[in-house]
């Protein structure tokens, strides 16, 4: 879709079909683009841009990238877009938590076979945070996620992780096995001594409570370490 020739034009005066709103009533949801999709949660752009011309040079500036974008927090937002409040930034993070808790919702009904399985369940939550944390999927015996746990959050390096709340909460949901897994937001998939450290002493836990630790997965970026496909449990 093309951007009215001035800049300045407010959606109310484009045409019906080129509108954000109407495009998806008429057309349905698959029909706009990330950035007309985007316009809608903005509602109006600033004195030089359209809401749909502030959406595109948003996503361009996080190269495209939903991901990339909901790395930014409510205060980066509004310094680093003009028309974009307070509001706007709220109401774009929260969309796009929304959705990655979807995926976690979805990811419940998920069996998980190998490691790639576990990466494609953990890199949503992980794959674009700023900071550290640890979750962990509790398993059947079939390997059906039973759920998925945030087991801490730290900052920039580390994050500090309670052995016997990770084996209280599997008892809870009487999972069978497990998988752990952070995330490394240096972009380093290569796991530390303390991670290797930490990895021994869960398997150790949980081998006493007859439960499996199938696997801990480093999330750093678009990359991903298994523990277990490198021998290391």
């Amino acid at each position: 879709m093309e951007e009215p020739t001035t800049n300045r034009l407010n959606i109310k005066q484009w045409a019906a079909e080129d509108r954000p709103r109407e495009k998806l009533i008429a057309k349905g949801t698959n029909a706009l683009s990330n950035a007309e999709l985007l316009a809608i949660l903005i509602g109006s752009g600033n004195t030089e841009e359209t809401a749909v011309g502030l959406a595109r040079r948003i996503l361009k500036e996080n190269d495209n990238s939903l991901d990339e974008l909901a790395r930014l927090n409510v205060q980066q937002l509004c310094k680093r877009f003009k028309g974009i409040g307070m509001a706007k930034a709220v109401t774009i993070v929260a969309a796009l938590e929304i959705g990655r808790r979807r995926r976690n919702t979805t990811a419940r009904r998920t069996q998980i076979k190998n490691s790639q399985d576990a990466g494609e369940l953990f890199a949503p939550l992980l794959g674009d945070l700023p900071h550290e944390e640890t979750w962990m999927a509790l398993l059947n015996h079939a390997s059906y996620v039973i759920e998925l746990q945030k087991i801490s959050q730290g900052g920039l390096s580390a994050t500090i992780v309670d052995i016997r709340l990770i084996i209280k909460a599997a008892l809870d949901k009487n999972a069978t096995r497990l998988i752990l897994s952070h995330n490394h937001p240096s972009a380093n998939p290569a796991p530390s001594r303390e991670d290797m450290a930490l990895t021994s002493k869960l398997k150790e836990a949980c081998r006493l409570f007859d439960i499996d630790l199938l696997d801990h997965i480093i999330i750093a970026g678009n990359e991903t370490y298994s523990f277990a496909d490198n021998n290391l449990l």
